[in-house]
């Protein structure tokens, strides 16, 4: 499997770009996909799941471009958006059977699969309980499991750990790293932790463009030697803060101690630690909007 994003650019009403002659290739494994809000990432995910048109720019699906031929990509595709509409007096079984006879999948099959799902996602014990009464965490399951329906080929997901206690992200980190092996996986997120776990090759994105595509460690590679904890007094916090990009901060008993990024120690005291995929990201966002830190 290939996926090719050529340029593609988004320009929506009132001039506002939300992608800038974004360009990325992608084969089998998982693409963290990273930024902060409103940097571009669900409209690249909505340009890809073929819901819209990139203004300029194309993307081919080995080999097949998406806006020409929607349907090569549709039929090997399963998304989980951000926002997940479900039907509340459904119950989640009859939901995914709903879902499943719309995507085409006979109804044995259908049957088999779902069965499956409902047993990856921990749902089988409420599978007939009506999908109002489900929690939000509950909800998000339910909407990975009909992403996985028809066993995509590209898998793109927004936000899927949102909702989720500690206990569901981690198996939800577990999943994708087993379905990863035979199938391209975007998962998009804010959680830099979840990015961290799972994917093989990261995006960092920041006002709809690409700054840094990469492996994990390559991305930490490149600022090793820059990443420095230093504890200062209390007092000497805000100047510090004015001076210097910091990633972390914790008050202690004897003043702050700061994680900070910078090609030079910014005190004696100050010692060299390893970096993280989270000091990364800021660097990366600093640099674009201009920050002199």
């Amino acid at each position: 499997m290939r996926l090719q994003i050529q340029s593609v650019s988004k320009k929506y009403r009132g001039g506002v770009l939300a992608l800038d002659d974004f360009q990325l290739e992608l084969n089998n494994g998982v693409l963290g996909l990273l930024g902060p809000n409103g940097a571009g990432k669900t409209t690249l995910m909505n340009i890809l799941a073929t819901i819209t048109k990139p203004t300029s720019g194309q993307v081919l699906w080995d080999g097949s471009d998406i806006r020409k031929r929607p349907d090569d990509l549709r039929r090997e595709l399963g998304y989980l958006p951000q926002s997940f509409g479900i039907y509340p007096n459904l119950n989640a079984q009859e939901f995914l059977e709903y879902l499943a006879a719309i995507k085409g999948l006979p109804m044995r099959l259908a049957k088999q699969r779902i069965a499956a799902l409902l047993e990856m996602v921990n749902l089988t014990h409420v599978r007939k309980r009506p999908l109002g009464g489900f929690s939000g965490g509950m909800k998000q399951r339910v909407g990975i499991a009909q992403a996985l329906l028809n066993d995509p080929q590209l898998l793109i997901v927004d936000e899927p750990t949102a909702g989720l206690d500690p206990e569901e992200r981690v198996r939800f980190r577990n999943l994708v790293a087993d379905l990863s092996e035979d199938r391209v996986i975007i998962l998009s997120t804010h959680i830099v932790s979840d990015v961290e776990a799972t994917a093989t090759k990261i995006a960092l994105i920041n006002q709809g463009r690409l700054l840094q595509a990469a492996t994990p460690e390559e991305i930490l590679q490149a600022i090793e030697g820059q990443v420095w904890q230093w504890t200062i007094p209390s007092e000497e916090f805000e100047a510090a803060k004015e001076k210097y990009l910091i990633s972390s901060m914790v008050r202690q008993s004897d003043g702050m101690r700061l994680r900070i990024i910078d090609t030079e120690q910014p005190g004696p005291a100050a010692e060299k630690v390893t970096p993280r995929l989270e000091d990364a990201y800021l660097k990366a966002n600093a640099g674009l909007n201009g920050a002199s830190k």
